[in-house]
């Protein structure tokens, strides 16, 4: 069966080709797509392609962090109860690239199931305060009156008790290595 219809015909003649080659037109675009030196540099300087989620920027006044939109003991939603605030392109200008578009979180910063998040610094240094000051030293009270316990206890019954190197500074007071 021979068809007459040029456009659906398989046997045209090659001059008549009218189609281009797709790598014809690709090379056009790959040539123009030259990254310079300085460029390159920059990309390292900005981290993005030595992980697997690019640094955020600073911005003044608050304390940025990617947060996982896929953790339901540490949700998104707690952590804006919290006083977190998901990071929108206009925050931080250049990084329009990395804005969703598609999920719950469209139009926001993200990588993934991961997402942008900023958080006041006063906020910030106060839970930084109690999760590595004020909550160690809550542990390390308890930790002294347990030993106070068993030392009272081992005199009682005149036994001895041997105290560790690393017991020996529990309970010694300790500042917090930033002010509030």
């Amino acid at each position: 069966m021979t068809t007459t219809d040029e456009r659906i015909r398989s046997n045209k003649p090659a001059g008549n080709d009218i189609r281009t080659s797709r790598t014809m037109k690709d090379r056009a675009i790959e040539e123009n797509r030259e990254v310079t030196d300085d460029e390159r540099v920059e990309m390292f300087r900005q981290q993005f392609f030595n992980s697997s989620l690019p640094d955020l920027p600073s911005i003044d006044g608050w304390h940025t962090c990617w947060l996982t939109t896929t953790n339901p003991r540490d949700s998104i939603h707690t952590r804006m109860r919290l006083g977190y605030e998901a990071i929108k392109p206009e925050d931080i200008p250049g990084w329009e690239y990395a804005t969703l578009k598609t999920g719950d979180w469209t139009g926001f910063i993200g990588v993934n199931e991961m997402l942008a998040f900023k958080l006041p610094n006063s906020l910030y240094f106060k839970y930084m305060k109690e999760a590595h000051h004020d909550a160690p030293l809550r542990e390390e009270e308890k930790l002294t009156d347990t030993a106070d316990f068993l030392e009272q206890s081992a005199k009682a019954s005149k036994s001895r008790l041997s105290i560790g190197e690393g017991n020996l500074e529990l309970g010694d007071d300790r500042e917090a290595l930033f002010d509030l």
